[in-house]
């Protein structure tokens, strides 16, 4: 079982991904974790990234694909993974759709969690305050709240016309949104 798990910053995907991940045995994958882990290693790959995100931009695709194919080409993830937070980008989608298809697998399902910008704003200005996290004011976090919609637009039509998409409410408790996820993947 393939999952790819979607939604703006704030959403809850990367703790509900983690329950999943615990829940199901397959393990939890982010691009950023990918880079960072990549960078930290200092593999040829992780320097060219180092690159693109010492600059502040985001890194070119065929960087973050390089980086995903590794991984689930990899012996650990024969049974499926939890992708958080990829693919971005429906050209994306489509070449993890055929990575995966050389190997005989496909997405089983797309998890969209979604919640109002007030509830994310607040989450995310709450998160930064505990972090201590200073670039995590509220103009950057309506930037990057209005770039995951501009970016994801396409990317959701694309599972929806799959029939793969399955859209969670995320407002509540982590129980109630776990019991979400665990009725959507079961429907």
């Amino acid at each position: 079982m393939n999952i790819v798990l979607l939604g703006p910053p704030g959403s809850g995907k990367g703790t509900q991904g983690d329950i999943l991940s615990a829940a199901t045995g397959k393990p939890r994958v982010s691009s950023g974790d990918l880079l960072r882990e990549a960078a930290d290693k200092r593999t040829p790959l992780g320097q060219k990234a180092r690159v693109y995100h010492d600059k502040g931009v985001l890194v070119p695709d065929d960087i973050i694909l390089e980086l995903i194919e590794e991984v689930l080409l990899s012996a650990g993830v024969g049974g499926g993974i939890i992708m958080d937070g990829f693919p971005r980008t429906v050209g994306q989608a489509e070449a993890i759709d055929g990575i995966l298809s050389e190997r005989g697998g496909e997405i089983s399902a797309v998890l969209s969690f979604e919640a109002p910008a007030e509830v994310l704003v607040k989450r995310l200005l709450s998160r930064a305050a505990e972090e201590g996290r200073a670039d995590d004011n509220l103009d950057s976090i309506r930037r990057r709240l209005q770039v995951f919609e501009e970016q994801t637009e396409s990317l959701i039509a694309y599972y929806q016309g799959g029939g793969l998409l399955r859209r969670i409410d995320a407002v509540g408790s982590i129980e109630e949104v776990s019991r979400r996820v665990e009725q959507a993947l079961n429907s």
